[in-house]
């Protein structure tokens, strides 16, 4: 667990500027209708993770979740960029397998962070979502903030935050945690 910890740290130190913009709201990305959720960062950059579909409402069983970049530090804009290498196999890539007792849904686990695992599937209108604990349920998983001090390599992870909806009635839902 110390090792992925680490791992999830270096990574976020090394694709974050060294100073949060202060008294800036965060950008949000650009909605999206293949959207599972999305990890922001304090220098406003996301990762962001889009369900691949085979046909609506279908996911590609060999590939359902693209990770990659919306990066909006130094001036970047907005620009989309995919993960490397170092960032897909150690931070935030995933990796994915079928339920054996669900059609159409995958556990999944984003490879920097495996205490948690993730239920890929579609809801009743074929919209994806990402299925993850928060407060100890079951919930939709929409939004991760990560709040990070120090800079440099090793920056210390301050929380994260999670963002989601109860899958029974909607209503928001909250968890702060220290890693």
């Amino acid at each position: 667990m110390r090792l992925t910890l680490i791992s999830l740290v270096l990574f976020i130190s090394l694709t974050s500027t060294l100073f949060a913009q202060k008294d800036k709201p965060l950008p949000n990305p650009p909605e999206s209708s293949n959207r599972l959720f999305y990890i922001q960062l304090v220098n406003g950059n996301v990762i962001t993770y889009d369900a691949n579909f085979v046909r609506a409402g279908q996911l590609h069983a060999k590939d359902p979740v693209h990770p990659y970049w919306i990066r909006y530090s130094n001036s970047e804009g907005g620009r989309i960029k995919e993960l490397n290498a170092i960032q897909r196999n150690l931070a935030y890539g995933v990796t994915c397998k079928p339920l054996a007792n669900e059609a159409n849904a995958f556990d999944m686990v984003v490879v920097g962070y495996k205490k948690r695992r993730f239920k890929i599937t579609t809801d009743s209108k074929g919209n994806p979502i990402a299925v993850f604990p928060i407060n100890g349920k079951q919930n939709q998983l929409t939004k991760v903030f990560v709040k990070e001090e120090g800079g440099g390599l090793i920056p210390t992870i301050l929380y994260v935050d999670l963002f989601g909806k109860d899958l029974k009635t909607g209503a928001d839902v909250f968890e702060r945690f220290v890693p």
